[in-house]
């Protein structure tokens, strides 16, 4: 299946439509350097996922996990599914390159821009019909962010400064989600660090509109089961 380039911002739209709003990932090594994808090809991660029920995939082309360019349009070649490029987009000739090579939405670390460089990438995602998928750690990067009601912002529960390396932060989400909310973010996503089915399940039940899973997605043997998994473990909330 080849991916069309539709109007609009597929991304964000998939994302808030779906049941299962889990962008899953799709990376060639994690944090430590190990290996992701086991032997398998992108193709049939892809394909799990598309399986699974996936309303989004997210490539990682950054160096630091083994990515590349050719990664994200290879993957967009295989699939209709809005495609996030996570990177350290810095630049707006980049975010015309992300669209060229089949992106949706593309990454942006607020911790790494000043707040004019924010309001300025956000605005070329926007008139370019990217996604601007904003990741934020404290209540100070939020407030540099553009148009937030057109964005899906995401809190990294890991530390960029020390390449993500460690476990997680999950209570990081859950002290910033009345605050994305409040700023009136379009879906507020939790990402990293979300190691569990019941770990995903509760913070959708707390109230994210999505989440970002890599690394615990790439581990298991079967997407379809971790997301029937988180699916399950929802419902035995909704009933307590």
């Amino acid at each position: 299946m080849t991916k069309d380039h539709r109007t609009g911002f597929p991304f964000l739209e998939a994302l808030q439509a779906s049941p299962t709003p889990v962008v899953m990932e799709v990376k060639r090594r994690d944090a430590h350097g190990y290996d992701m994808l086991g032997g398998r090809t992108p193709a049939a991660i892809v394909g799990a996922y598309e399986s699974a029920g996936a309303p989004c995939v997210s490539v990682v082309t950054g160096r630091w996990f083994g990515g590349s360019p050719a990664l994200l349009r290879d993957v967009a070649a295989l699939t209709a599914l809005p495609i996030l490029q996570k990177d350290f987009i810095t630049r707006k000739d980049q975010i015309r390159t992300a669209r060229e090579l089949g992106a949706s939405a593309v990454l942006l670390t607020a911790a790494l821009l000043p707040a004019s460089s924010m309001r300025t990438l956000v605005t070329e995602c926007l008139l370019t019909g990217l996604t601007p998928f904003v990741e934020i750690t404290n209540e100070s990067e939020l407030a540099t962010v553009h148009h937030p009601e057109e964005c899906v912002i995401a809190v990294n529960n890991k530390d960029i400064k020390t390449r993500e390396r460690g476990a997680g932060d999950l209570g990081r989400s859950l002290d910033l989600l009345p605050a994305v909310r409040a700023a009136g973010a379009a879906c507020p996503v939790s990402a990293s660090g979300i190691d569990s089915p019941h770990t995903a399940a509760a913070l959708l039940d707390a109230g994210f509109g999505g989440l970002l899973v890599g690394t615990s997605l790439l581990r298991t043997g079967s997407p379809a089961a971790w997301v029937d998994a988180m699916e399950g473990t929802r419902k035995g909330l909704a009933v307590r």
